[in-house]
């Protein structure tokens, strides 16, 4: 009898174990990332972390800080076509493009603003200040006008570059800031294979049609437009087919993170060639960018440019062609 039990007991515990091993081989794993978390490169790098909005002080500067935010986040309900200062913007929140008013990795964070401006912005041959970027961003994303740099809402923008990212360095490479750099394709980006994409995974947000979604008020957007009037121009840093698609890859559809990627990079450069091969509005000081023509980036998608490449290689790739004859460029000017 004892022995029946004990028989009976081994038998059990035998099948728990093969239940358990056959669970853990029907997990499904995903594609281990390159550049995944675990990657001990990666580990060594500081991650940066934005503070706390409840630790913004009761002070005049706080309410700065607090006010900058709120530009951030609601931006045309100041500057948007029923904007409350002005009229000088397209309709977009700065917050479409800088997630969580600019404080999630690889979300095209600001956490190196203030450290990093003024820099030489080669594409204007000039000296950019932190005013200037903003109002970069103004005339290119927001298809808009230039913002007084003296104005109280320009020093309210500084303000809260500033608070987000005290303590930071510029010297110092932090993990996520910015966004994350994509490994090339070895074909071009394809805007059909892209078309099906949107149609799945943003269209429910954005529209067939691209044009998003406004609030119930009509003063902003929920869920922006991708192209048309009310999209970023021609000028716009989105309209580089690697600046989009690297955003897209950790930030959408509505809700991903880096942690929890939805599209694969194949995907995103994909959707992106989509979105950027639709019309946007024309930029009028574009042929004012890049006086040294050399420096164009390799992606800028309108010509001319100092390489044989047509201008649809270097809207939607393949790339490495294009890197590797800049590199023995570079190498027989310094010769």
């Amino acid at each position: 009898m004892k022995q029946t039990h004990y028989n009976i007991i081994i038998a059990v515990l035998l099948l728990v174990i093969v239940g358990l091993a056959l669970n853990m081989h029907s997990v499904p794993k995903g594609p281990k990332r390159a550049d995944a978390l675990d990657d001990p490169s990666r580990k060594q790098l500081l991650t940066w972390t934005a503070p706390d909005t409840t630790d913004i002080p009761f002070t005049k500067n706080g309410e700065m800080i607090r006010y900058g935010r709120e530009l951030i986040v609601h931006t045309a309900r100041y500057f948007g076509p029923k904007g409350s200062i002005s009229r000088a913007a397209n309709g977009l929140n700065c917050e479409n493009c800088h997630i969580a008013a600019g404080t999630r990795p690889f979300g095209n964070n600001f956490s190196k603003v203030t450290a990093a401006y003024p820099k030489y912005n080669p594409r204007r041959d000039q000296y950019v200040s932190v005013a200037g970027r903003v109002n970069g961003c103004m005339q290119r994303s927001m298809n808009g006008k230039a913002l007084d740099s003296t104005s109280r809402e320009m020093k309210a923008f500084i303000a809260y570059f500033k608070w987000i990212g005290k303590g930071v360095d510029k010297s110092t490479p932090l993990f996520g800031e910015g966004t994350e750099k994509l490994a090339f394709l070895n074909r071009a980006a394809d805007p059909q294979k892209g078309k099906l994409i949107f149609m799945n995974n943003c269209a429910s947000c954005h529209g067939s049609n691209g044009a998003g979604k406004l609030a119930a008020d009509s003063t902003e957007y929920l869920y922006p437009p991708l192209w048309g009037r009310y999209s970023y121009n021609r000028g716009a840093g989105l309209f580089r087919l690697s600046k989009f698609a690297s955003y897209v890859k950790n930030n959408m559809p509505f809700g991903t993170t880096y942690h929890n990627p939805v599209l694969t990079e194949e995907q995103a450069w994909d959707v992106a060639a989509f979105v950027d091969s639709q019309p946007h509005p024309p930029f009028k000081e574009v042929a004012k960018d890049w006086p040294d023509i050399s420096e164009k980036p390799y992606d800028d998608p309108l010509g001319p440019y100092a390489d044989t490449f047509p201008e649809a290689q270097h809207k939607y790739g393949p790339f490495p062609g294009i890197i590797k004859g800049e590199l023995a460029k570079s190498k027989i000017n310094r010769n």
